[in-house]
């Protein structure tokens, strides 16, 4: 059961598998969520952490006389906030929080990360983002981060679609209009594909794999039942 400040998707598969009986390197973590403000629209909150392995400082400050336990290091840990209006996919709002970092100056990036507001974060957004923030533009983390922001907020249109599910101006499932922000994303929805010339033809797109697995689960056939 979760509670106030619990993650609602914790309980979920391991990302990774196992760690190998190897020495470790590096560790970096981006962590995406995305949230209904109102009917028009959503917060992106994302992280970026790296931690690297603490006990080469540590056997450097011991041979300088000092002593320290080799606990791991967090070097980089950011945090970023975006206001997206929906439908249009507009940034409205933006917010880049430095936790940790390796040079004082670090911080002194973040407020140039306010050009995103105006953007929109569906197509032409990754072309922006390395053209504003690239390089000696912005924080090589945080540019990083967004990157990984943006695929989240159009999975989330599904989740906004649902929600405004029954108004006059919702969509159908099986319209192009639903899934437009799709099109040729990935060779699943190419326009010259199977799926996309089906939605043309009025035939709406299987359930995804995990949603006709929970149908089965609940007795239900995803082939004669169509969700609404």
């Amino acid at each position: 059961m979760t509670g106030p400040g619990t993650p609602w998707c914790e309980d979920h598969p391991d990302l990774l598998p196992p760690e190998p009986d190897l020495e470790p390197l590096h560790a970096r973590d981006y962590s995406v969520r995305a949230y209904r403000l109102s009917d028009q629209a959503m917060l992106l909150r994302g992280a970026v952490m790296d931690i690297r392995p603490g006990a080469s400082v540590a056997a450097r400050i011991r041979a300088a006389g000092g002593t320290d336990d080799g606990r791991p290091m967090p070097i980089h840990h950011m945090i970023l906030d975006l206001t997206v209006s929906f439908p249009e996919l507009t940034i409205t709002a933006a917010e880049v929080v430095f936790e940790t970092f390796p040079q004082l100056i670090c911080p002194t990036i973040a407020g140039h990360y306010q050009e995103l507001v105006g953007l929109s974060i569906a197509r032409g957004f990754t072309h922006e983002v390395r053209r504003r923030f690239g390089g000696p533009r912005g924080c090589s983390h945080t540019t990083a981060l967004l990157q990984a922001m943006a695929p989240v907020a159009l999975q989330s249109v599904f989740s906004m679609r649902r929600a405004s599910a029954g108004t006059a101006d919702a969509p159908t499932r099986g319209s192009t209009r639903a899934v437009g922000f799709m099109k040729d994303t990935c060779h699943v929805w190419a326009e010259d594909g199977e799926i996309w010339q089906g939605m043309k033809r009025g035939t709406p797109p299987p359930q995804t794999l995990a949603v006709q697995e929970r149908m089965r689960a609940a007795g239900l056939d995803p082939a004669a039942v169509e969700l609404r």
